[in-house]
């Protein structure tokens, strides 16, 4: 397994391995769509999680919980601090809207946040082009140990 120095911040929560399950035009197209985005794809670790998948149904159960358990904590502690947290069904991320701390702008509030508060976050609007922007919005991210996204939260109700 690759581990990252805790020191450091991480872009992204882990390498992309994955599949596609649908009907037969579907799943044609994202292959076509997926043969533009990517040079090659780690076939050997495409083989280790489909083998992993198989034979560690109790592992994958446990990670599946102590995600659920994070970020229902971290929900629970933005609310805490006042803002406005979406619940997530899915990823490693849950959404916030920053306009109860004054902040209609995300961008500024994540430039901000780590001198107000020691904690991170990444407006949504990275991720948008055009007129539907959702400016207000933030992304927190709790694929984290469980210590640091306590701390996090801890962080962000005393920054209120």
């Amino acid at each position: 397994m690759c581990r990252r120095p805790r020191s450091l911040p991480c872009a992204s929560a882990a390498w992309k391995i994955g599949w596609a399950c649908g009907p037969a035009h579907l799943v044609a197209a994202v292959a076509t769509a997926k043969q533009y985005l990517t040079y090659a794809t780690g076939t050997p670790f495409q083989a280790a999680v489909a083998a992993m998948l198989a034979s560690k149904t109790a592992w994958v159960a446990g990670l599946r919980d102590d995600l659920q358990t994070n970020r229902d904590l971290l929900r629970e502690g933005l609310c805490r601090a006042g803002l406005t947290a979406f619940p997530g069904e899915g990823g490693y991320f849950v959404q916030a809207d920053v306009r109860a701390w004054g902040h209609p702008d995300g961008e500024r509030f994540c430039r901000e946040l780590p001198l107000r508060a020691g904690v991170v976050a990444v407006p949504t609007s990275a991720f948008y082009q055009g007129d539907e922007v959702p400016g207000r919005l933030v992304r927190f991210s709790f694929c984290k140990d469980r210590q640091v996204v306590k701390e996090a939260v801890r962080r962000l109700v005393a920054a209120r």
